[in-house]
Order: C-alpha cells, then sequence, then structure tokens
C-alpha cells in the first residue's frame, strides 16, 4: 500500500470522526448513529428548523417594515424580543441533534441515547403544534372535524398564554432525557 493511499484514508476517517459547526452537526449524526427512530428525527427536525427558522425570518422583515416610521426604543426592543423567542423555538428542535452529534464525537455511541432523545425531539415538535392550536385566537378558530375534535375544542377553551406551557415543558423534557441518558 502507498503512503498516499495511507494518508487519503487518514483523512477520510479524519473527516468522518469530527464535523464543523451546526450544519456539519445533522450529517454528522445521522451517519454515526444506530438508531433508526434518531436518523428519521435528524431529517424532521432538521426541515422543521429551516422551516421555523424561515418563517421567523419573514415574520421578522415584516414585524421591521411595519415599524420603519417609528422611533427607537419600543421598537427596538420589541425586534429583539422577537429574535429571542424565535431562537427559544428552534433551539430545543436543533438540541438533540447537536446533543447526540457531541455524544458520538466523544466516542460514547448508544443507541438507546440516540432513540431517546429522538423521542424526546418529536413529543417536542409535537408540543409545538399544541401550543400553536391553543393560541389560536377565537376569530380564527375552526370548527374541528375528525376523530381529534374533543381534544382540538379543548385546547381551543384554554386561555392562549397556556400555549406556552406545552413547548416549554417539551424543551424541558429533551434537557432531562438528555441528562438521564447519558
Amino acid at each position: 500500500m502507498s503512503e498516499a493511499t495511507v494518508e487519503e484514508g487518514n483523512e477520510t476517517e479524519a473527516e468522518e470522526s469530527t464535523y464543523s459547526g451546526l450544519v456539519g452537526a445533522f450529517p454528522y449524526a445521522f451517519r454515526r448513529s444506530d438508531s433508526w427512530l434518531f436518523r428519521s428525527y435528524v431529517v424532521l427536525g432538521g426541515l422543521v428548523a429551516a422551516v421555523i427558522a424561515l418563517l421567523f425570518v419573514f415574520a421578522l422583515v415584516v414585524l421591521i417594515a411595519g415599524t420603519t416610521g417609528g422611533r427607537g426604543g419600543t421598537f427596538t426592543l420589541s425586534r429583539a424580543f422577537f429574535i429571542v423567542v424565535g431562537l427559544f423555538v428552534v433551539a430545543p428542535v436543533l438540541a438533540p441533534v447537536l446533543a447526540v452529534a457531541r455524544h458520538h464525537r466523544r466516542e460514547r455511541a448508544d443507541r438507546r441515547y440516540d432513540a431517546a432523545l429522538a423521542l424526546a425531539g418529536y413529543l417536542f415538535v409535537c408540543s409545538l403544534y399544541i401550543g400553536l392550536v391553543i393560541s389560536v385566537p377565537p376569530a380564527q378558530q375552526t370548527t374541528p372535524t375528525g376523530a381529534l375534535a374533543p381534544a382540538i375544542e379543548a385546547l381551543y377553551t384554554l386561555p392562549a398564554l397556556v400555549g406556552l406551557l406545552p413547548p416549554a415543558l417539551a424543551a424541558a423534557g429533551i434537557y432531562l432525557t438528555h441528562r438521564s441518558a447519558r
């Protein structure tokens, strides 16, 4: 075996053993995990995070356009608060993938850990939907039909502020899952 072949093999091995940044963590975690549940979450979580980030960027553009004529102060604070809320929504979607990538980078591969974080991530995505249903303004609520109609009607009756609770609890669940499963 030639020296060039050995060096190419080491470079490929080095590239697969680590990742760089947020975007690199997704393919790295996907490749390194043995859990199909987690691999499915890498794909779904990446898509959900991208869609949420895109929606927040578009909403921020609309917010900035609507507040350009006003003076600083309150408008500047509302823009900054909007960005913080976006981070609080996107970060828990990304957290399971980043935690598993870090876990594998430190060579502590564990299928149970990967699956537990994937399940916690899926629960967070579901909790976002539940929180959105709870916070729908009464003027925009439609009459639900189907098997979930009683559950959706019950969620509609809750105060809009309660819509923050499911995602907050699910985000805490991701953290607790990470702490207990490692």
